[in-house]
């Protein structure tokens, strides 16, 4: 069942709680059992679509029919190969797990200071995506995603509210994982908080030290020396290290900013009283002191997915310098390539500028969505979108959004009125007019998902078939003459 409703939840979640099981089944029925996993049970479509048209078609009334056999089943559509863009070779390209039909993927979790805005919700629901079509192409996914709760931004705010680590960030992880089930994503099987392996991450620079890619400064922070590290900076980016090195720099980089530039980076900063806090920092074999960021990641995937990983998410920002780093430190560590596959989603603009807090347009997902309708068009938009393209947030785009949105609940009440007829109809033995399209888009949907998920032409073809169900529900509404449904929630369809 969990399979079957793949359509139903990848575009808008469950839906509302209070419809039965059958009735968002018999949506999926109707638009497509698009699971590949479960073509065997697409002769429900079949049967759904021949019986409503046979019914249709009939002189004879509904009541009258008795149930038919099952139509022969269609054999299962050999699934295309699955290509992804990988940031990696800058090319789109067929997808080889390192174990076949095992998946290991790390994501990049949320920093958890405040509540999460709607360009990390955009890289959420860009995993979920991800591990979706993975399970859609027969792939077990092993996910684990980070939870960063130590790091410059938590400690300035810890100090300005003057709360404890602890409390500000249980408060924001809370958040977070209330956003995901709204959002409907899929869990990862593991959330790791930085502050609960601090005896990984200080493992893994004495890792470091001991291949001599790792130094400790007089004052007790440890640094990453790029310079000795074979390929840095050309890996997912295409830095010139000799020319790009600030050469007129006589300091480290000690900020987790983004921005900050091409310098030997820090694994672990020391402790400053004038900018830590005592339940920040922790006394260890290489000092007193906290892990810097890029650190976080790599100890983190390493111990829960091991050396080497297949698939590694994020947005397009962090490929310099924080999945770079990554690299470099896990590499560095095994001397074996950390992961084959990086996707990375685009950037979120806010009325097609660029959001961000300076400009004023920064929009938490509770911000921008204040009702659940708008929290599921916005995982429509997302999910219809190109996930590396730009994506467009406004009123708008949201209002269009919410329109699929009802053409999908109008559907799926009409479902809801005449499942019981159409089940109880004969004519399943028939091979109909929207049995065969159903089959041929079906082809089409997962070749578009096959192809670097390329969601909006999924998404054409999944409404191809909500056309002609619409068409075909209308035509047998006025053979029984009925005019409109309301459902509970006083939604019509006419």
């Amino acid at each position: 069942m969990t399979r079957i409703l793949f359509v139903c939840h990848l575009y808008i979640g469950s839906w509302h709680g209070k419809m039965a099981i059958v009735h968002r089944f018999m949506l999926l029925i109707i638009i497509v059992g698009l699971h590949t996993n479960a073509l065997h049970q697409f002769s429900f479509v079949e049967r759904y679509s021949s019986r409503l048209q046979s019914i249709r078609s009939s002189p004879s009334s509904p009541s009258s029919r008795s149930p038919s056999c099952t139509p022969p089943q269609q054999p299962p559509l050999p699934l295309p190969p699955l290509k992804f863009y990988n940031s990696l070779t800058r090319n789109k390209q067929p997808f080889t797990s390192l174990t076949p039909n095992k998946v290991k993927l790390y994501t990049c979790g949320p920093t958890v200071y405040d509540v999460a805005h709607i360009g990390n919700f955009r890289a959420f629901l860009t995993y979920d995506l991800t591990k979706r079509v993975l399970r859609l192409f027969n792939y077990d996914v092993d996910h684990v995603c980070n939870l960063t709760d130590v790091d410059d931004k938590i400690i300035k705010k810890c100090n300005a509210l003057s709360v404890s680590l602890k409390t500000l960030t249980n408060k924001y992880v809370d958040l977070f994982f209330e956003d995901l089930d709204s959002l409907n994503i899929i869990k990862a099987r593991a959330y790791p908080r930085a502050t609960e392996e601090i005896a990984s991450m200080v493992q893994m620079v004495e890792d470091l030290a001991e291949k001599g890619l790792a130094y400790r400064s007089p004052e007790g922070s440890w640094y990453f020396n790029v310079k000795k590290q074979s390929g840095y900076g050309k890996k997912l980016v295409d830095l010139n290290l000799e020319a790009d090195y600030d050469q007129n720099s006589d300091q480290n980089i000690d900020s987790d900013d983004l921005n900050s530039g091409l310098r030997d980076f820090a694994l672990w900063k020391a402790y400053k009283p004038d900018a830590d806090r005592e339940d920040g920092v922790w006394d260890t074999s290489i000092g007193r002191g906290r892990p810097g960021w890029h650190l976080e990641c790599s100890a983190m995937a390493k111990k829960y997915l091991g050396d080497e990983i297949d698939i590694h998410c994020g947005g397009t920002d962090l490929k310099f310098p924080h999945h770079e780093n990554e690299i470099a430190q896990t590499e560095g560590v095994t001397g074996k390539q950390f992961c084959g596959c990086w996707l990375h989603n685009g950037f979120v603009n806010v009325d097609d500028t660029k959001m961000s807090k300076s400009l004023g347009n920064f929009l938490t997902l509770r911000s921008a969505c204040k009702s659940a309708v708008d929290v599921r068009a916005f995982r429509f938009l997302v999910i219809s979108t190109q996930y590396r393209s730009p994506m467009t947030f406004s009123g708008e785009v949201m209002a269009s959004s919410k329109v699929a949105l009802l053409r999908l609940d109008k559907l799926r009440l009409s479902l809801q009125r005449f499942s019981s007829i159409a089940s109880a109809g004969a004519g399943a033995g028939k091979i109909t007019p929207l049995t065969k399209l159903i089959l041929f888009e079906k082809g089409n949907f997962i070749s578009a998902l096959a192809d670097d998920m390329s969601t909006p032409k999924a998404t054409a073809v999944l409404f191809n078939v909500v056309k002609a169900a619409e068409k075909e529900i209308k035509a047998y509404k006025q053979k029984i003459g009925v005019t409109e449904v309301t459902d509970f929630e006083g939604v019509r369809s006419r």
